[in-house]
């Protein structure tokens, strides 16, 4: 019987032989050890890919990385931090609200366009100053880049740090990881090209703008977008995301029992939410991990002590590839305890 590599890889060559994908990487750590390490398509397991809101993988483990190095706490409200936050009502709002996106800003105030992503000043003063849609944690709703802003002006005013050098010093250098997990790229060289894949299926969100909710190829391949600190994505390869999740469960980081649970108000599904990353639906029920537009997938199952993550190139409106990888994993569990 084959065993999970070779499934996997023979999984993905199908993928990317039948044009359903381009380019396709996947990584799998269980019990602290590399299991799967495969690509297909033209990339290499080092290969930095733009995979949108994988991203938020990262910054939510930099944000409890924050707390267990005593910078913050979870009820450490923002205001404390930053005081201009504290405007229209904002004053209660905690990082235990942020990483649980119930802290009322799910999206970016309309002054905000890709174009001034990149100027991390103003996009912080428009949040400083903008009204929640909700009372600060008593509703939950898709903080799509709003996340990741929230987070790093947070942790740069604790630790006085942009976000980016707290990913490589606290996360990248120490792992061995360096050039696998980035928010802005010291350099285009050697990046991945996002494919636009299939077209996206019509239809405007009522709370954020089309750039917050839907994946773009072109945003996804602009210069200047990959060059900035956006911490709610992220350039990023399967082993970087694998090894971090991999980390994240040795060190026992993050408790996984749900921290806020309700019917998320930016798209209407039922959530659950551990501090920092949805459970679900992927691997246990105690699985943990953001999912990114366009297909791609990471989380950390502390019941069956693996660490998963699937990048890729070609922008699709599901998540059929990552769920197919994970069944590979699981098929071939059953048949070695058969």
């Amino acid at each position: 019987m084959p065993g999970i590599q070779e499934r996997v890889q023979r999984c993905i060559d199908g993928l990317v032989a039948s044009g359903a994908e381009t380019a396709v990487q996947v990584a799998v750590y269980r019990d602290g050890a590399p299991i799967v390490d495969a690509v297909a398509g033209p990339v290499t397991s080092g290969t930095p890919i733009f995979s949108f809101s994988t991203g938020k993988n990262v910054t939510a483990t930099l944000a409890h990385l924050l707390v267990a190095r005593g910078y913050l706490d979870y009820d450490t409200r923002i205001a404390d931090l930053w005081p201009e936050f504290e405007a229209r009502g904002k004053g209660t709002v905690t990082l235990r609200h942020v990483l649980t996106h119930t802290a009322g800003l799910p999206a970016m105030p309309r002054e905000i366009t890709p174009g001034e992503l990149a100027d991390w000043s103003r996009v912080c003063a428009a949040l400083a100053a903008a009204e929640p849609r909700w009372r600060p944690g008593t509703a939950t709703g898709y903080h799509s880049y709003t996340f990741g802003f929230l987070v790093g002006e947070l942790a740069r005013r604790a630790t006085g740090q942009p976000i980016g050098e707290l990913l490589r010093d606290w996360l990248t250098v120490p792992l061995g990881i360096e050039g696998e997990l980035y928010f802005g790229v010291p350099s285009l060289s050697g990046l991945a090209r996002i494919d636009p894949g299939p077209s996206w299926p019509a239809g405007d969100n009522a709370v954020l703008a089309p750039w917050e909710s839907r994946p773009n190829a072109d945003f996804g391949n602009d210069p200047e977008i990959l060059r900035a600190d956006i911490p709610s994505v992220g350039c990023v390869t399967a082993h970087g995301l694998a090894a971090m999740f991999n980390a994240v469960l040795r060190w026992g980081l993050v408790d996984a029992t749900v921290a806020f649970e309700g019917v998320d108000q930016v798209f209407g599904n039922p959530v659950r939410m551990v501090l920092g990353y949805p459970l679900g639906p992927i691997g246990s029920a105690a699985a943990f991990g953001w999912p990114g537009g366009g297909g791609s997938y990471a989380y950390a199952d502390p019941a069956s002590r693996i660490a998963f993550a699937v990048t890729k190139t070609r922008l699709t409106p599901n998540f059929d590839t990552a769920f197919l990888v994970d069944e590979q994993i699981r098929a071939a569990d059953r048949d070695r305890t058969a």
